[in-house]
């Protein structure tokens, strides 16, 4: 049997077997972010910013005496944590694999979305309950401190929000941090309609009215993060990954009759992981076939860590897997 390993997430796992052919594929089609040290910075501004922020909005919320200022001001402190949280992730899963960690910590990405989404819905949960206890009493509020500082909260969220714009396809953390800032960006702009409106018309039930609508639109973002992040978590193959185009894929590979025991998950929240068994009669295998193979899942799929396993079928007992896992 033969077996080919397709490293092209950089690390070095240090494993050689004498049966076995080394591949390492190059760059894919796809743009998935390997290691986004670009955002280091980002972070750093993102998480500066939103600090100072947070301090503002809350001085002015219990000055204003507007939950929903404090409501905001509680998402974006959320908001700083998860970003550092993201932020040491990304900086482990650049960490070189071990003999020990023989895939890294790549898997923090995925441990760092899943940790931010659980905290943001216990979070919104107090809020909400909160602004139903304010609906029933109704409280003023000083309409005017809560515009400016809204404002301000506008600028700011959607300006961190642009930093992460171009990487929020490649990654989920990249992506987390993208869509909380800019849905932060979108609730600031409510509050200073609800604000103003308040102004207006005297209205005092439009501040916890406006609280709850910014648990609604953090429950709903916050929920489909959740989803992934707990799928990745339980190595479902990626959202982004044809299952199914991989698999007819690998059963065109000439030579091949027959394919078992393939699985697909994710390393972290870039990188992808695959293994299977091919059966092909006869088969011929090497190092050339092994390397145009996973090259050629890299650059289709974006799998970019592949362990193929080439079988003859010519042996006295079929592959104990062939009949596990569901093919």
């Amino acid at each position: 049997m033969a077996h080919v390993h397709n490293h092209a997430d950089g690390h070095d796992h240090g494993h050689e077997h004498p049966d076995r052919h080394a591949a390492h594929g190059g760059g894919g089609a796809h743009g998935h972010h390997h290691g986004p040290a670009d955002y280091d910075r980002a972070f750093a501004i993102g998480v500066g910013l939103n600090f100072g922020f947070v301090c503002v909005e809350a001085f002015y919320g219990f000055a204003a005496n507007s939950l929903a200022l404090l409501a905001d001001a509680a998402h974006n402190l959320a908001d700083v944590a998860g970003l550092l949280l993201a932020w040491a992730a990304v900086w482990l899963s650049k960490k070189r694999a071990s003999k020990r960690r023989t895939y890294g910590f790549g898997r923090t990405t995925i441990m760092a979305s899943l940790v931010n989404a659980i905290v943001l819905l216990i979070g919104v949960g107090g809020v909400a309950w909160e602004a139903v206890q304010r609906l029933a009493h109704p409280e003023s509020t000083a309409a005017g401190t809560v515009i400016w500082v809204a404002a301000i909260g506008i600028a700011i969220n959607g300006a961190t929000a642009a930093m992460f714009m171009a990487g929020r396809k490649g990654d989920l953390n990249i992506r987390g941090a993208f869509l909380h800032m800019a849905a932060d960006a979108a609730i600031s702009l409510g509050v200073v309609v609800a604000a103003f409106m308040m102004s207006q018309t005297g209205w005092l039930w439009l501040d916890p009215a406006v609280s709850l609508a910014i648990v609604a639109v953090i429950a709903v973002g916050t929920w489909g993060l959740l989803r992934e992040s707990l799928d990745l978590s339980l190595d479902t193959v990626p959202a982004h990954i044809d299952r199914e185009g991989v698999e007819e894929f690998l059963l065109e590979t000439p030579g091949v009759i027959a394919l078992h025991d393939l699985h697909i998950w994710p390393l972290s929240t870039t990188s992808v992981a695959l293994t299977a068994h091919l059966v092909s009669p006869g088969a011929i295998v090497d190092d050339d076939f092994l390397h145009r193979l996973s090259a050629r899942l890299h650059e289709k799929f974006g799998i970019d860590h592949a362990t193929i396993q080439v079988e003859r079928g010519d042996g006295a007992a079929n592959c104990r897997l062939a009949d596990m896992h569901g093919g």
